[in-house]
């Protein structure tokens, strides 16, 4: 582990590696307790490199047993080897030559699952970021594309299964019960998308014809009896290819592609050449043991990866301040897809939801950074939900922008520029200017600048002359180490709504660029007068979040009531209802801290209760309306001096407001909605499920005993419902006879299905009670509870510190002290879990005073201990800076 403090890499100090390597065969004598890798590379020096330049490869815990160049032994004196680099500083001559390092590594007692370590005794390997360096000695760097053939040895019966990048090439028998396998991947890559995997495995198998005729062989590896859960995946799999055929032109472009899930993963999958390698939580799914979210996310992730081999695989980062140009960028295709394949009204609101719950805290505080940084310490910190999430946000702006005409002819442009390259963000732009003519200068700083930006505005109507002036201001707040902040390019789509809630024309707009139904900001302030405006419009703006900004306007509630019932487009429609939720809920909690009981306006009670039994709406998008803001969007909202017990008594009281007052219409909607079908994971039956499980709450709430949700447990044939009614039983119930049996239950029945009992683990680290720490504390002496495995420790501590505000914000400091014990127990065995964890203090300043003070003394004490991981190390000083 890498203790170190780790030097600063700064942007402006990339330069082109002095050496090249073109080509590597690598060799595994693949054994649990030792592996020796032998790695023969064709080293270049590069052009205009100094003839004297030594040649410096990295490396991490590593043991160089053998070194040779052009066949000979490389003498002592010639090089300096540490477990973390290997430096050569008499080298040959001529301008290319041929390196073999023998390294021994040990994939068993590899902890850190970065590099060549054992999964459930299957070897596997996790290079991103720079884990290759845990294999051998390279130039471990985005920028050196280099075409691998991979020979793999192995214990037949161990390990009857060799995978590798690329196509496969040969295979044989040997001596002593082994055998091999070798695979050549054609496509020059960096070394972050090397992955291997031997061991025995079962498979699901199918094939897919590209648009061009080509026959592509596909291969899902799970563990032996979870074949048929990876049936979906397989479906998603081959759903994925077409849609990338047709939306952006691309073919798959190797003979085969295999995807392998192992259950000890630090990510959710990687999109490895051709090999992509899954958490299994992101791969097994069945009605039994899925929920729709699982459907949903396993969709989505098989997607993205597939995606990759064009955004990020054929063309490449040239370095790690540029990984939103693969991450960003094929979130944005992600979306795309579960768009097209889902609810896209539905699909937004999900995404927004989940950009303002981790992206907007993170500009908001310590952690802040631009979607492209340009500093780091620790790159495994920065696969954040800024770099991916608002790096897709950043995408879709663009195309917002342009139009899809020209934002598809920029797409192309830049596949065709840069096919084979490691490039930069300022080349994927130029793609664009050069295929839309337009100037992308101001917009380009959506990916240099951090912060969320505030969009001011007011409006208002002239009757007379029949005219909407509409004041518009923005602004961007300081964040860390940048006080000073230029205008960005800000498109807001928008619609003026008239009385009948039809949109309403209007014959010209000045004071700024108005075109196909986008406002353009690009200056701090606009007057915009909208001309030939003949009623009184409510202005609906920023609709399918067009921007990710923060509005502030002087909005009234009877025009947010409005939009809520009549706008046409559904996300402005949540988004005022979910204002007017949030606004309450501040006021309600203003009202607890004061002693005060809080108070609900019936006209907002009311609206939600009509929205829920609107059968013109998609039963999704209804789930959505009356779910209220989560504790932590409320305490975002609230931005200071937080107090995280009088959003719940304020949230709870809300709740149990609008579930008194809709009993009778919740009943029968509820009833209405049991289906007897088979189970399927389409869209439409998984809104049925999210609103049936959305009205179940209420209706517990309102009649005020768990009998409803204890039915639905008992009844129920797919773990939607099944987890659904247990969430609810656990929440309110927990202390009760029917809590407790029906947690009893599931656990009895899912004791061997770990990725279920994850959900066990998950339900209870939500809930709300006083004893929360000692649950949770209890839950992790539970048999099948691992610090090893991150699954585990992301169910049960990450569920804790994000999803249950007022346990980790306990005033007692004890849900920090928990959280903060197992980040140092973690640390020590895997730092990018451990520093994952640690960002769940990134808020702590917002908090009141004394929660405030537990936080940060917790904090103090974590930074000071020794022989802290980088990773940790970097999260801790930059949350405390």
């Amino acid at each position: 582990m890498r203790t170190e403090s780790g030097q600063i890499f700064r942007l402006e100090d990339y330069k082109p590696s002095a050496y090249l390597i073109p080509g590597i065969a690598l060799d595994f004598a693949l054994d649990a307790d030792e592996t020796l890798v032998t790695a023969r590379l064709r080293v270049q020096r590069a052009e205009n490199a100094p003839d004297d330049a030594p040649l410096e490869l990295d490396g991490d815990a590593l043991t160089l047993e053998a070194l040779r160049i052009n066949g000979a032994d490389v003498p002592v004196s010639s090089y300096e080897a540490t477990p973390d680099k290997l430096t050569i500083r008499k080298l040959p001559e001529e301008r290319e030559f041929e390196l073999t390092i023998v390294t021994r590594v040990l994939p068993s007692s590899n902890t850190t699952l970065m590099g060549l370590y054992v999964s459930s005794g299957v070897f596997c390997t996790q290079c991103e970021a720079e884990g290759f360096r845990r294999i051998t000695y390279f130039l471990d760097r985005p920028d050196i594309l280099s075409v691998y053939t991979v020979r793999m040895e192995a214990d037949r019966k161990a390990a009857p299964l060799l995978l590798s990048n690329g196509n496969p090439v040969e295979s044989g028998a040997l001596e002593n019960g082994r055998h091999f396998a070798v695979w050549h991947d054609p496509f020059p890559k960096p070394s972050y998308l090397f992955a291997l995997v031997a061991g025995d495995l079962g498979v699901v198998t199918d094939s897919f014809t590209t648009a061009s005729g080509r026959e592509v062989s596909l291969g899902i590896y799970v563990e032996h009896g979870k074949e048929e859960r990876a049936a979906y995946a397989m479906d998603a799999l081959k759903r994925s290819m077409r849609w990338d055929e047709e939306r952006f032109g691309r073919e798959y472009d190797l003979d085969v592609f295999n995807i392998v899930a192992v259950s000890d993963f630090n990510m959710g999958a990687m999109e490895n050449k051709g090999l992509n390698v899954f958490n299994d939580k992101y791969v097994l799914a069945d009605a039994e043991t899925a929920t729709d979210v699982d459907f949903a996310n396993i969709e989505a992730i098989i997607a993205h990866e597939y995606f990759h081999n064009w955004t990020g695989n054929r063309i490449t980062c040239r370095d790690w301040f540029q990984l939103c140009l693969k991450e960003g960028l094929t979130v944005f295709r992600d979306h795309e897809f579960s768009a097209d394949e889902r609810s896209r009204a539905v699909k937004r609101i999900g995404e927004v939801r989940a950009l303002r719950a981790h992206q907007f805290p993170e500009d908001q505080g310590p952690l802040a950074h631009p979607v492209r940084p340009r500093r780091y310490r620790e790159i495994n910190n920065f696969y954040t939900a800024t770099v991916y999430e608002k790096g897709s946000e950043v995408v879709r702006m663009l195309r917002t922008i342009l139009g899809e005409e020209a934002f598809r002819a920029g797409m192309d442009l830049y596949f065709e520029r840069h096919d084979g390259q490691a490039v930069t963000i300022e080349d994927f732009l130029k793609a664009f200017e050069d295929a839309s003519g337009r100037d992308l200068t101001q917009f380009a700083l959506w990916y240099h600048q951090a912060g969320t930006p505030n969009v001011a505005l007011s409006s208002r109507y002239d009757a007379g002359a029949k005219t909407l002036t509409v004041e518009i201001e923005q602004s961007v707040p300081p964040t860390p180490s940048e006080s000073r902040k230029r205008l960005m390019h800000i498109p807001l789509a928008f619609g003026l709504v008239g009385p009948d809630g039809e949109d309403l024309a209007y014959e010209s707009a000045e004071g700024a660029v108005v075109e196909n139904g986008v406002i353009h900001l690009r200056k701090r302030r606009h007057t915009i007068v909208f001309k030939g405006v003949n009623a009184r419009p409510v202005f609906s703006v920023n609709r399918g979040f067009s921007a990710p900004v923060t509005l502030c306007s002087e909005g009234r509630t009877a025009d947010r009531l409005f939009l809520a019932r009549h706008d046409s487009d559904p996300f402005s429609r949540w988004q005022a209802l979910t204002t007017l939720f949030t606004d309450t809920l501040i006021a309600a909690s203003k009202a607890v801290r004061g002693g005060k009981e809080p108070a609900f306006a019936d006209d907002l009670v009311q609206l939600a209760l009509d929205l829920a039994a609107d059968a013109t709406l998609e039963e999704a998008f209804r789930a959505l309306v009356l779910t209220l803001p989560s504790e932590a969007d409320v305490a975002r909202e609230i931005g200071h001096d937080i107090d995280p017990d009088a959003i719940h008594t304020a949230r709870r009281a809300l709740l149990e407001t609008i579930a008194q007052a809709g009993r009778e219409t919740f009943g029968d909607l509820y009833e209405g909605l049991h289906d007897n079908a088979p189970f399927s994971p389409d869209a439409r039956s998984a809104g049925r499920r999210a609103l049936r499980n959305t009205l179940l709450e209420y209706l517990v709430l309102g009649e005020g005993n768990p009998q409803a949700a204890r039915r639905q447990f008992d009844d129920a044939d797919n773990m939607t419902e099944r987890a659904g009614a247990l969430t609810i039983l656990a929440q309110y119930f927990h202390d009760t006879e029917d809590g407790r049996a029906a947690l009893a239950a599931f656990e009895e029945r899912y004791r061997d299905t770990p990725l279920v009992l994850d959900k066990w683990l998950q339900i209870q680290a939500m809930i709300p009670s006083e004893g929360a720490v000692s649950l949770v504390r209890s839950l992790m002496e539970h048999p099948h509870f691992s610090l090893a495995n991150p699954n585990r420790v992301r169910a049960l501590i990450g569920t804790f510190s994000m999803a249950n505000q007022t346990a980790f914000h306990s005033a007692d400091g004890e849900g920090y002290r928990l959280v903060a014990d197992t980040v140092l127990a973690l640390d020590g065995q895997n730092p990018q879990v451990a520093a994952r964890l640690a960002t769940a203090f990134r808020s702590w300043r917002s908090l009141e005073k004394g929660r405030r003070e537990h936080a940060r003394a917790l904090l103090a004490d974590m930074a000071g201990r020794e022989n802290l991981s980088r990773d940790l190390a970097d999260i801790l000083e930059r949350t405390l800076a």
